[in-house]
């Protein structure tokens, strides 16, 4: 019997994914290295963890929890059963006016300060990772990152933990009755840690050497100074789990204190002729209270001068350079300035290449942190192919770390790591260095080890430093405990690992780990694939964009199996191949919304959504690319037969009930699984575009209205309302703009049917004859060109490409605008007096983040309503044109975590800017969302 059906008897099956795909999907985190687990099971409750705890003692199977997956140092993978939190363990409670938050493992720590945000609170453990990190992994690592340092890491900011051990006993820390029941309930354990604790107050050196090695970040091994920090042995135990990575127990919620999210900030970016003069710095702008100062050398600058936006002195700088990236952050303006000039009037003895220039503007911090975060990435993304890209966390004592830069650097000369980069925490004496390596010969995996085992002399022998500073000990750094920690504080790690987990059953491997080896043990391979695929280094900052997370898979998870398609492929295993290439069909393909916002996550901007159309496009036979082109160059049929099918659709349910439609073809889809699923939203819309006639006067000037298919096949209104044309013409009569609408306007479309679905030739008639067209409409570019929704906007924005050369001539002289954009720029100016609605709510669509029109939606939105909701959860409704119709799942799937938010808010409106993803959202919220225009049109 395999394993997925035992564990049918305490999970359901829905909820144990032991596939092929499901398997090799899970098998790789961020780190380097690879296991693939037997099954992933997604529990819901803590009866079923502790069924799962009981499973794996009776079955002698490895269990491993995970979270985000954004774990550098191999602690989230594992080749027994893998324990998928991230979908169902994510409540979240603001308690204490924002001062505590109780937190389950699945939610991410951007999500838990967005909720906090409202209060000008956070938690005060910031990786850089934390919009996609997951409080699991945040506590479980005891993370810490660029403005917390020490005193505000995870450790000391969680006040109280509920949590289960590998025997199946649950406790808390917040029940008072629990510290008996502990003592009672596990005397063995209760022992061990008293007597580790006179252990230690008997032995003053270890004691000391403890003290000191807490005072600087350092997550090597067990967090021992628990054993020193507290006395009841339940909260040793519960501290103990802080950096645990998930070996000792499961950590089921936490209390967390809340640290201020300061209203001022003040950044900068300062250069310095070489990393020994920016080192000098450092204490000066810490005296100063300076909350950040990242360090940069000139290579890790060099990664990422070629983004969009960066400083234009980043690429001038010498060959030497270094910089500082510094924040000041305070209260009120005063206080920020107050800071910021202590550091200024000192800054006259520092070597810096020029003064440096602060900036207090939003936009712009946000910018400079988003480089930042972006580096490790970066360097992975330019990396050789099927090379692996390693990124290693040390610390050294702050007065030293120039001269141990230095010494760092001899090291990768020596071990011939030309593209090395250095950044990270300078405040804190932290450093990250990024390196990248083949692992596909011993001689590569030999020079690999002889530099590890060199960089452990450095840290520890010569600096007196520490091995990991907050990215946890894993596999890589295991081996090396001992010779950081001594003889006798590794004893006491694996005592306690031992009577907490005798079988060693709780991610073994991790941490505690007799392997000298471990670190070159278990490595990920990473063959070249394709362009797409091969600049991921499967980091996991795109997964919480994805809207199919919950359902098949994620961007980084749909490269890790075209990454292992092309091993089964190179050892020649074609049975396993094909068995993974059916089931990427749905996985991967299918259920993919190519919508892009993978891209907007990405620090190097992979687009998992352009691969999964090539994919496509390559998938398509020349008898299908042929109908493709039918379709395109007889356009205007097919919309008709698409029109009269919903007007026909809303006849059936008028006749025989309004769900009349979805269950006939619910019923049909049953058998043939590509019927669309009709949408209750489908409404054909009234009256004919030429009764809805313009101003005809030219008082505030004139745009060509490019009525887009979606809304002239189903742009009709529920409950007598005008149509989304209509209300389009009804908004720019009322500030006296004439809109011109082509009596040809029937046949035309954007492309995007036939560009998302991967048919180029199609698009690339679609495309080439709308320009032509709009160059005529426009009367050669004359008159903007506005489109009523936002995907059709980008899809023309975007089409250049495809275009011939002459229509490429058009299109650079066209205006073409978004709603949008129309509403903000041109009719919100010239509208009469306002009234206001009173709470509307937003869905803020995939494009118009890509085309950067959030802003404007937002500030449209609160200038006609007085409070404007924006749920948390906000993204990508999967509905990508027509997938909603024919993959409903997706859909169900994608809006889940943003309906549940804004069920139950009684307000005066729900808007968008995109016919198919209204309907989306009305399906699930139970709502009626509509155009922004209607807003509009209302309002004035």
């Amino acid at each position: 019997m395999n394993i997925g059906t035992l564990l049918e008897a305490i999970l359901p099956k829905d909820r144990i994914k032991t596939r092929l795909i499901d398997l090799v999907a899970y098998a790789s985190d961020a780190g380097f290295y690879y296991l693939r687990p037997k099954a992933v099971v997604q529990p819901v409750s803590e009866q079923e963890i502790i069924a799962l705890f009981g499973f794996s003692h009776q079955h002698q199977v490895p269990l491993t929890f995970r979270t985000g997956g954004t774990s550098l140092s191999g602690q989230s993978i594992t080749d027994g059963i893998l324990v998928d939190l991230s979908q169902y363990w994510n409540r979240i409670r603001i308690e204490e006016e924002g001062a505590l938050v109780r937190v389950q493992p699945g939610i991410t720590g951007s999500m838990v300060n967005g909720h906090l945000k409202k209060y000008k609170r956070k938690i005060g453990p910031d990786p850089s990772s934390i919009d996609a990190a997951m409080m699991g992994g945040i506590l479980s690592n005891n993370s810490s990152g660029m403005c917390c340092g020490v005193k505000l890491n995870s450790y000391h900011t969680t006040r109280h933990i509920r949590f289960i051990l590998p025997d199946g006993k649950s406790f808390s820390t917040e029940k008072a009755g629990d510290y008996q029941n502990f003592e009672r309930d596990c005397p063995q354990l209760f022992d061990a840690i008293k007597n580790i604790q006179e252990q230690l107050a008997g032995n003053i050196e270890l004691y000391e050497l403890i003290r000191r090695k807490y005072q600087t970040k350092n997550t090597v091994g067990y967090s021992l100074n628990a054993f020193i920090d507290h006395q009841h042995p339940l909260d040793v135990l519960a501290h103990l789990l802080i950096g645990a990575e998930g070996t000792l127990g499961f950590i089921a919620e936490a209390v967390m204190e809340t640290v201020p999210d300061f209203a001022c900030k003040s950044t900068a970016f300062i250069y310095f002729p070489d990393i020994y003069a920016a080192c000098q710095a450092i204490i000066p702008l810490t005296v100063a209270g300076a909350e950040a100062v990242e360090l940069m050398d000139r290579a890790s600058l060099r990664s990422i001068d070629n983004l969009k936006g960066v400083p234009e002195r980043l690429k001038t700088l010498p060959e030497t350079a270094a910089a500082l990236l510094v924040e000041f952050q305070a209260n009120t303006p005063g206080e920020l300035h107050a800071k910021r000039n202590v550091f200024l009037a000192s800054a006259g003895s520092l070597s810096m290449l020029e003064p440096p220039v602060f900036t207090e503007d939003a936009k712009q911090q946000a910018f400079y942190w988003k480089l930042r975060k972006g580096m490790f990435p970066a360097v992975g993304a330019v990396r050789a192919s099927g090379t692996t890209v390693i990124l290693e966390d040390i610390a050294f004592p702050v007065a030293q770390l120039g001269d141990a830069i230095l010494d760092l650097q001899e090291l990768f000369k020596k071990y011939s790591y030309h593209e090395a980069i250095i950044f990270g925490h300078a405040k804190d004496g932290n450093i990250h260095f990024v390196v990248t390596q083949a692992f596909h010969t011993q001689a590569e995996i030999a020079r690999y080890d002889s530099f590890m085992q060199d960089v452990v002399k450095l840290v520890v022998e010569q600096y007196d430093g520490t091995l990991k500073a907050e990215h946890g000990t894993g596999r890589n750094m295991a081996p090396f405990i001992e010779t950081e920690w001594g003889a006798e504080a590794y004893q006491i790690m694996e005592r306690l690992k031992a009577v907490v987990d005798p079988k060693n059953l709780l991610n073994p491997g991790v941490i505690i780990n007799k392997d000298k080896k471990a670190h070159i043990a278990d490595l990920k391979p990473l063959p070249a694939v394709e362009q797409e695929v091969d600049r991921c280094i499967e980091c996991g900052y795109c997964e919480h964009k994805c809207p199919s997370r919950n359902l098949t898979l994620t961007p980084r998870q749909r490269i890790v199996v075209r990454r292992e398609l092309a091993g089964l492929r190179a050892k020649g295993d074609e049975a396993t191949f094909d068995q993974l290439v059916k089931e990427y069909q749905y996985d991967g393909l299918d259920t993919c919304a190519v919508d892009g916002l993978c891209a907007t996550a990405c620090p190097v901007d992979i687009n998992t959504g352009d691969l999964v159309k090539r994919l496509r496009r390559e998938s398509h036979s020349r008898t299908a690319n042929g109908l493709a082109v039918i379709v395109a160059r007889n356009f205007r049929g097919a919309a008709f037969a698409a029109g009269l099918a919903v007007k026909l659709g809303n006849g059936v349910n008028h006749i025989f009930g309004a769900s009349a439609m979805r269950n006939i073809t619910g019923g049909i889809k049953k058998i043939i699984p590509a019927m669309p699923l009709w949408s209750n939203q489908l409404q054909a819309p009234a009256g004919s575009l030429k009764s809805a006639a313009g101003v005809e006067h030219e008082r505030n000037g004139t745009v060509v209205y490019f009525p887009t298919c979606i809304s002239r096949m189903m742009g009709g209104a529920k409950e007598g309302k005008k149509s989304t044309a209509q209300t389009f013409m009804s908004v720019s009569a009322k500030a006296g703009i004439r809109v011109m609408v082509p009596d040809d306007i029937h046949g035309m479309c954007c492309g995007q049917l036939f560009s998302s679905k991967g048919y180029s030739a199609a698009f690339a008639h679609t495309a080439n004859q709308t320009i032509e067209q709009l160059w005529r409409w426009t009367s050669q570019g004359r008159f903007p060109v506005v489109l009523d929704v936002s995907s059709c906007t980008h899809t023309l924005h975007s089409c250049r490409p495809v275009l011939t050369a002459e229509h490429q001539g058009y299109f650079d002289q066209l205006q073409i605008i978004d709603s949008i954009d129309y509403l903000y720029d041109v009719v919100l100016p010239k509208l009469p007096e306002i009234s206001k609605k009173d709470r509307i709510v937003l869905h803020p669509v995939c494009t118009l983040k890509k085309m950067g029109l959030e802003g404007k939606l937002f500030e449209l939105a609160n200038h006609f309503a007085g409070n404007v909701v924006v749920p948390l959860h906000a993204g990508c409704c999967g509905m990508a044109g027509d997938r909603g119709f024919l993959f409903p799942e997706l859909t169900a799937s994608a809006t889940a975590p943003e309906a549940g938010e804004v069920k139950g808010q009684e307000c005066s409106g729900y808007y968008s800017t995109a016919k198919t993803c209204e309907m989306a959202m009305s399906d699930a919220v139970g709502k009626n969302y509509e155009s922004i225009l209607y807003l509009v049109d209302e309002c004035c």
